[in-house]
């Protein structure tokens, strides 16, 4: 657990990078538990992160490209989003923690 408190509001999220909408859309319709998400992030994602099931750690606000960065802080916890078009692709994200 942690003790230091960060400055910057942080959150831990993972996520399925994926090329194509299609295939994001179709993954999503798989997925309502963490672990199914956990599955096809190692099976299908493009991201180095798929090694741990898509799990990226925890980050600060305004460390990730704009668009991952803004579904991070309006998505509900602990469910999968609609897929986020950024320059690398498409994704899924989870998030798993907030701290504003």
């Amino acid at each position: 657990m942690r003790v230091e408190k960060m400055v910057q509001p942080s959150a831990r999220a993972s996520h399925i990078l994926v090329k194509s909408k299609g295939e994001a859309v179709s993954l999503s319709s798989n997925i309502s538990k963490l672990k199914e998400f956990q599955k096809y992030a190692r099976k299908k994602s493009e991201c180095p992160s798929s090694q741990k099931g898509g799990d990226l750690g925890w980050f600060r606000k305004g460390q990730m490209v704009p668009e991952f960065d803004e579904a991070v802080w309006t998505l509900p916890l602990n469910s999968v989003s609609n897929p986020v078009k950024t320059q690398f692709g498409y994704h899924l994200i989870w998030v798993h923690e907030r701290e504003e």
